[in-house]
């Protein structure tokens, strides 16, 4: 790992703890909210109601993502999610002009050139969708059922590490709590201290 690698995990790690706002509790209802995609069309929570769902920050510029899509790990996780008829919905709330923020065209580039799998790649540039899940990392998971009731939130996997090589040898929480869901068992572990690179919010 160089330095600028380590520089970076640092930095986005530190920065975390600037924006201390809690995300809501395991059991309650997801907030809603209306986001465009990159392709300009508008999604609501509430228009997958009925379906399991996934939310997902993201950044591309992090290490901790590219540790999970670098190997197509997260493109497999979407699109055998997706296949099942869960609804992936991939979010950056990083503000304009910070590391990770994407214009519309820009995710349409990352969402080819990565082969994701997600519904769709939403824009939160103001921040206001990932404040409101108290989302502070990229990747910071939460899966919501049917009745729009969390179930899970926190992180993707049980390595907090952006070494790919530790994928095989962790558990991957976001798995386990929708093959879990899907066959009407509940989650055994609802919520995990997430990691990764800091979301990069608005200054309010």
């Amino acid at each position: 790992m160089n330095m600028k690698t380590i520089l970076t995990i640092f930095t986005s790690l530190v920065a975390t703890a600037a924006f201390a706002f809690d995300p809501p509790a395991v059991g309650s209802a997801a907030p809603d909210f209306s986001l465009n995609d990159a392709k300009g069309k508008t999604h609501s929570l509430s228009q997958y109601k009925g379906k399991y769902i996934v939310l997902e920050w993201f950044n591309p510029e992090c290490p901790f993502v590219k540790k999970h899509y670098g190997g197509g790990h997260m493109q497999n996780l979407q699109n055998e999610f997706t296949d099942k008829g869960v609804a992936w919905l991939t979010i950056d709330s990083n503000a304009p002009g910070t590391e990770g923020s994407l214009s519309p065209e820009q995710a349409e580039k990352v969402t080819s050139a990565w082969k994701m799998h997600e519904t769709a790649f939403l824009l939160d540039p103001d921040g206001k969708v990932g404040r409101s899940y108290g989302a502070k990392n990229t990747p910071n998971m939460v899966i919501i059922n049917p009745e729009g009731k969390i179930i899970y939130q926190g992180a993707i996997d049980s390595k907090a590490t952006p070494n790919p090589a530790d994928i095989p040898s962790s558990t991957n929480y976001v798995k386990v709590a929708l093959e879990e869901s899907l066959a009407g068992k509940p989650v055994s572990n609802p919520k995990t201290k997430p990691y990764g690179c800091s979301v990069k919010y608005k200054s309010s």
